[in-house]
């Protein structure tokens, strides 16, 4: 490690690399083509960032390229990169879908060293001649798992043949799928593979729980959990219609969260994001746009309003709490056939699905007995009472009115105000009958004449 990056290591509170970091560190370096394979949480960005930067020249043109598959992650990306080039005086540009193009634009003309981008951007500004790769020496591709599928994978080939034919190659993900063991053939270069997903221990203690909710209640279930002190969540959906009307709901009803899903504009994207960062929301809905290497720090829990349909969906969702040694909570919701077919799916993984109820103002494994939900109703119903106002009120002239109360043998009292009904709307004037008089009037003085 450069002695700039030692330093900074230990500035921002980093005891010692993580095992991904250790791993691909040197072989980087030396010009050597990887993939590396390491949980969620893990550091990845850093691993590739340090090492990627160490080759680089200033004021030489664009060197380095990286793809991410999402605006959200190219801009956290290109943040961490910012933070370790400035050491050595590089310059980074984010190159993002949905981003003003003529301001991208502008950017490469400032000749920065490194470029971080979506492969559909970054492809159109190569087509369009505004971005030239002749002079690129490393690409990484983030996320690879995600962006070497169906057209996306077309779109990353094309680009790396507008790079010299030796550039050499960065693969990082959190899963494994078979084209990661068919590189050579999609980039005709060989690719050493360095998988620490078993020696990582970054990652921190997260509890997996299964809460049956039927689709009718989860909007009321997710209201529910905020009663929990402190409770933040990200929120996922499978279909952004139904996000679209939990949000709008949430909104009339004065919750605290709020939506990032694709369609939205760059800087809703990014507001949204910041502000549940920053604590100002508590609820984020998503898609599994935001399922991938967003970095959240100290994320409390992570919800499946809609469950996955596959195991590495789960896997990148559940990776954004219990990062960097924090605890995390995952909740799937669903009713019992839902929760059956997520067992199902993840029996083959290592993941201990435990049942959740919902007591009082807490999450909890215990069935709740009928002693405590009595309990829990009493005490709702008291607080409910106590927030009710007393039968003294105040009339409209300000003086009190006092209620009477009516007894019959052993009946319940009942309570009557004497105040006037607020409800009851002032009788107007007929304006026919106000008019009568004048008339009769008028008509008495034309007859006299």
């Amino acid at each position: 490690m450069l002695k700039q990056f030692e330093q900074h290591f230990k500035d921002l509170g980093y005891e010692a690399p993580t095992a991904i970091q250790t791993a691909v560190y040197d072989k980087m370096v030396g010009d050597q083509n990887v993939l590396g394979l390491a949980p969620t949480g893990s550091g990845k960005t850093v691993a590739f960032t340090l090492p990627a930067l160490a080759n680089l020249l200033p004021g030489d043109g664009i060197q380095l390229i990286v793809l991410e598959p999402s605006q959200e992650l190219a801009i956290q990306t290109s943040r961490v990169m910012r933070d370790w080039a400035k050491l050595l005086d590089l310059k980074v540009a984010a190159l993002t879908g949905g981003a003003n193009v003529k301001r991208q634009t502008e950017r490469l003309k400032k000749r920065p060293e490194i470029i971080v981008g979506t492969p559909g951007r970054v492809l159109n500004l190569v087509n369009d001649r505004k971005l030239k790769l002749h002079l690129i020496s490393l690409m990484i591709v983030d996320e690879a798992d995600d962006l070497l599928t169906g057209d996306t994978l077309d779109t990353v080939r094309e680009i790396a043949q507008s790079m010299p034919a030796d550039v050499q190659l960065g693969f990082f993900s959190a899963t494994d799928t078979p084209i990661l063991h068919e590189l050579d053939k999609w980039f005709g270069q060989e690719v050493e593979r360095v998988d620490v997903r078993d020696q990582d221990n970054t990652q921190g203690e997260v509890r997996h729980g299964l809460l049956q909710v039927g689709m009718n209640k989860r909007d009321q279930m997710l209201k529910r959990l905020l009663a929990i002190p402190n409770f933040r969540a990200l929120v996922f959906f499978k279909q952004s219609s139904t996000l679209r009307k939990t949000a709008t709901r949430f909104y009339h009803d004065h919750v605290s969260a709020a939506g990032l899903t694709s369609d939205l504009r760059q800087v809703q994207r990014e507001k949204a994001l910041q502000d549940f960062r920053q604590g100002r929301i508590r609820l984020l809905l998503t898609t599994d746009v935001a399922a991938r290497g967003l970095d959240i720090p100290k994320l409390p829990a992570v919800i499946n309003y809609d469950l996955p349909d596959k195991v590495n969906e789960y896997v990148h969702r559940v990776g954004r709490t219990g990062r960097m040694g924090e605890p995390g909570q995952v909740i799937s919701l669903g009713d019992d056939h839902d929760l059956r077919d997520l067992k199902r799916l993840l029996k083959e993984t290592d993941y201990e699905l435990v049942p959740l109820y919902f007591n009082g103002r807490a999450l909890g494994t215990e069935r709740p007995t009928a002693a405590a939900v009595q309990a829990n109703e009493t005490a709702k119903a008291e607080r409910q009472a106590t927030a009710k106002p007393t039968a003294t009120a105040k009339a409209k002239d300000g003086s009190k009115a006092t209620a009477k109360v009516k007894t019959s043998g052993g009946a319940k009292p009942t309570v009557k105000a004497e105040t006037p009904n607020p409800s009851k709307k002032k009788k107007h004037k007929n304006r026919h009958t106000k008019n009568k008089g004048m008339r009769k009037k008028w008509r008495d003085h034309d007859e006299e004449k």
